[in-house]
């Protein structure tokens, strides 16, 4: 008699499936970087090639001598990081009490929330540059700081609200017993238990604003122009630039995912907050 377990026909699908799964989204980005790695005169080759035939960091050095993309880079680690922060202190407390103090008010507080998320964001172009060349904003970090955190701060609201309603009632209230205030309790008490949700929200507010493109086409030119804005603008005596275009592209996904596998134990224990209970 074999010693071998039996085949678990469940499990080997729900394998193949995510396999599936991440194989989709992972070609592209191999793909991506192949281009990235070709000589320019493969990149452009009839058919093409997934793999180069000859690796070359011609690209790469193409890209680092370009005079606008460091700038770029900075305007969007600056805008990002303003979002993220700026999110944060209006997403946290709002979320909060919306989670712990259940009215009819902070149910409709957070369907809005929800709504908003809704909205196609090209619908509210239009609005928000007429907003910011009235404000004199337009083409600065801090207006498009403004635009990304209005529509990151619904996002942020909506996550913090759902970690917060895992937290037990139970512990503010020992604490306001203890003789703390509510917003001592929930500095020193509820918000110390959330690492890993403050992890996500950042994380998720960050990459939006990061990877935002609509917006910071429309609200900067010149002094405030992000990375994906400049990206978007390589072109060559053929049309675009691939081979620079895809090179830009891998280094400006590089922060992203180290700040991803930094955080990765805190989004996991995000992830099954909550989902196993006494």
């Amino acid at each position: 008699m074999s010693d071998r377990e039996p085949l678990d026909l469940g499990k080997t699908v729900i394998h193949a499936v995510a396999f599936m799964l991440v194989l989709s989204y992972a070609l592209p980005y191999v793909y991506l970087l192949s281009t990235s790695l070709k000589p320019a005169a493969d990149v452009q080759q009839i058919p093409p090639s997934f793999f180069p035939d000859r690796v070359s960091l011609e690209n790469f050095g193409t890209v680092i001598g370009t005079a606008a993309l460091p700038q770029a880079f900075l305007n969007s680690a600056i805008v990002a990081v303003l979002t993220t922060l700026l999110s944060l202190l209006i997403a946290v407390p709002a979320a909060y009490v919306s989670a712990l103090y259940r009215r009819k008010i902070t149910v409709l507080f957070l369907l809005f929330a929800l709504i908003t998320r809704m909205v196609p964001a090209v619908s509210l172009g239009v609005p928000l540059f007429q907003i910011m060349k009235t404000l004199g904003l337009l083409d600065t970090r801090i207006g498009l700081v403004l635009a990304h955190t209005s529509t990151a701060v619904p996002l942020a609201l909506l996550l913090m609200a759902a970690f917060f309603e895992g937290v037990p009632k139970e512990l503010e209230e020992a604490a306001r017993i203890d003789g703390c205030s509510r917003f001592g309790a929930f500095w020193h008490i509820i918000l110390p238990l959330m690492p890993s949700g403050l992890a996500i929200t950042a994380l998720f507010s960050f990459i939006a604003s990061w990877n935002e493109f609509l917006f910071a086409l429309l609200l900067t030119s010149q002094n405030s122009k992000t990375a994906p804005i400049v990206i978007a603008e390589f072109n060559s005596v053929y049309g675009l630039a691939w081979g620079p275009m895809t090179a830009a592209a891998v280094l400006y996904s590089l922060p992203v995912i180290l700040i991803t596998l930094i955080l990765q134990k805190q989004i996991v224990g995000g992830l099954t907050f909550g989902a196993v209970k006494g």
